[in-house]
C-alpha cells in the first residue's frame, strides 16, 4: 500500500529528477566497476527455462513466460541473472580478479505494490572470479565495504551538481548476522528486527539468508543455488524520508558443488541436479565467484530523497496507488 509521508516535497523538479537519475547511473557504474574490476556486458532479457538459467528468487515467484513460434520453445523473462553471470564468466573466459556487470531488467508479476516495490525491476547485476581462499566472511566484508563507498561517492558528486539534496549516508557499515537479529529481537518479525537495527545503525549488512535459524525459520527466502546461505547477505540504507530501511542490494559468495548439493537437499530441490547449469556446477566445471544485484530505481530513490519508486521508474500502478500520489502532489513517471 502507498503511503506518502505528510508534507513531503520532492527536492527536484520533474526535469532535474531526470537529469539527475541520468547522473547517478553513469556515475554509479563507472565507480562500481572501478571498485571491483568489472567490465559492462550484455545480458539477456529472456532465456529457455529448461536450461535452469533462470531465478526462482524465494521460491515463490512466477517468471513471465510465453511460447516463441519461430523458436518451438517456451522463453522466461529472466528474474534475476544470478545464474547466467557465472555462466558467462566461464564463456568468456575471465581471470581471477576480473568480473562483469550488465543492466537486468525484470518482471515480478507477484510483487506487492507500495512506496518501494514494483513490477518492474532495474539493477546493475555483477559478478566476479575470486579465489577458492577468497570464500570467507573477512572477503565478502571487504566487497560490500568496497560497494557502499562508491555509493557514498556518488552521492558526493550528486550533491555538488544538486545542493538541495538532503540525504546523508552513514558510510561506515554495521555487520550483523541474521541470527544475530534473531536473538537481539526474538519477539520481531525479520522485517520488523531489520526496521530497528537499521534505524540505529544506519548502513547494515545482514549475513546469512536463506538457512534455518534457531528459530527453525529462516530470516528471508533464498533460492539454494546461486549464494552460498552461510556468506551472502542484504546491504540496507537508513531511508529518513520514509522512516525504513530499504534494501539496496542482494549479494554474497556463490555456491560451491558441495554447499549446492547441501543446500538443493535442504530445500527440497534435489531435482535440480539434472539441469544443465546445476550438472556444471555440481562438476566443477564453473568458476569460483561472488556476485550481486544493486537495485537501480532503489538507490535512485534513495539518494534522491523520494518518496514512491514510481518517481524514479516508469510502471503501472493500481488506481489506489495513482490517486494517493495525485492527492500527495507525487509525479509518477
Amino acid at each position: 500500500m502507498t503511503d506518502i509521508p505528510e508534507g513531503y516535497e520532492s527536492q527536484l523538479s520533474l526535469y532535474d529528477t531526470q537529469r539527475a537519475i541520468e547522473r547517478i547511473k553513469h556515475v554509479f557504474l563507472a565507480k562500481l566497476c572501478a571498485a571491483l574490476h568489472l567490465v559492462r556486458v550484455t545480458a539477456p532479457l529472456v532465456v529457455d527455462p529448461a536450461t535452469g538459467i533462470n531465478d526462482n528468487l524465494n521460491g515463490v515467484e512466477r517468471p513471465v513466460g510465453f511460447d516463441v513460434p519461430a523458436v518451438g520453445a517456451d522463453a522466461e523473462v529472466v528474474q534475476s541473472l544470478a545464474k547466467w553471470k557465472r555462466h558467462a564468466l566461464k564463456r568468456y573466459d575471465f581471470n581471477v580478479g576480473k568480473g562483469i556487470v550488465c543492466d537486468m531488467n525484470a518482471i515480478r508479476r507477484d510483487e506487492d505494490l507500495d512506496n518501494r516495490h514494483s513490477l518492474y525491476v532495474d539493477q546493475w547485476d555483477w559478478e566476479k572470479v575470486i579465489q577458492e581462499d577468497e570464500r570467507t566472511t573477512e572477503y565478502l566484508h571487504e566487497v560490500v565495504g568496497r560497494i557502499v563507498t562508491a555509493i557514498c561517492g556518488t552521492l558526493d558528486e550528486l550533491k555538488w551538481y544538486y545542493p538541495q539534496l538532503e540525504c546523508e549516508l552513514e558510510r561506515n557499515v554495521t555487520f550483523v548476522t541474521a541470527q544475530e537479529l534473531e536473538d537481539l529481537f526474538p519477539d520481531l518479525s525479520p522485517k520488523e528486527r531489520e526496521e530497528r537495527f537499521v534505524s540505529e545503525h544506519r548502513t547494515v549488512f545482514i549475513q546469512g539468508i536463506g538457512g534455518a535459524l534457531a528459530s527453525g525459520k529462516p530470516h528471508d527466502g533464498r533460492s539454494p543455488d546461486y549464494d552460498d546461505w552461510d556468506l551472502n547477505g542484504d546491504l540496507l540504507f537508513w531511508a529518513d524520508v520514509l522512516g525504513c530501511a530499504p534494501e539496496a542490494s542482494s549479494m554474497g559468495i556463490r555456491v560451491s558443488p558441495e554447499s549446492l548439493a547441501r543446500q538443493l537437499a535442504l530445500s527440497g530441490c534435489d531435482d535440480r541436479r539434472e539441469l544443465p547449469f546445476h550438472k556444471m556446477l555440481l562438476a566443477g566445471e564453473l568458476p569460483c565467484t561472488i556476485g550481486g544485484g544493486i537495485g537501480q530505481s532503489r538507490l535512485c530513490m534513495l539518494l534522491l530523497g523520494k518518496a514512491h519508486v514510481g518517481e524514479v521508474q516508469a510502471s503501472v500502478w493500481d488506481e489506489a496507488t495513482v490517486t494517493a500520489c495525485r492527492d500527495a502532489g507525487v509525479h509518477l513517471l
